[in-house]
């Protein structure tokens, strides 16, 4: 789900550059803008259950479960643990940029006429 999360949101913000781009060009375009913003929610939603659900089976890996008989097989597969901590650290990191994209789209919206 993780991979498959941020491919859907990497593949929507590639998309998303061509309106980003249209909007440069024609300021007046209230109503997408809009519905450009909306989508970045959704998409924001999207990423933040991939990156919480990957946190979850992340740090069963780091920690395990003694009560399941769940070993912590970080041990084992080190280097495999430190590319998916890693790659966890990416996509919250992608969560707060694009928390921080939606804030100032919605302050520039509210600023426009």
């Amino acid at each position: 789900f993780f991979v498959a999360a941020n491919g859907i949101v990497s593949a929507y913000l590639l998309l998303s550059l061509a309106f980003s781009f249209f909007h440069i060009l024609r300021s007046s375009a209230q109503r997408t803008r809009l519905i450009l913003m909306f989508f970045d929610m959704a998409m924001l939603v999207i990423l933040t259950a991939g990156a919480s659900a990957a946190a979850a089976i992340v740090y069963l890996a780091h920690v395990g479960n003694p009560n399941w008989n769940w070993f912590s097989f970080c041990r084992q597969f080190h280097s495999f643990c430190e590319r998916s901590s890693g790659s966890l650290i990416g996509s919250f990191v992608a969560v707060i940029f694009m928390t921080l994209v939606i804030i100032l789209a919605g302050v520039a919206l509210s600023r426009r006429p």
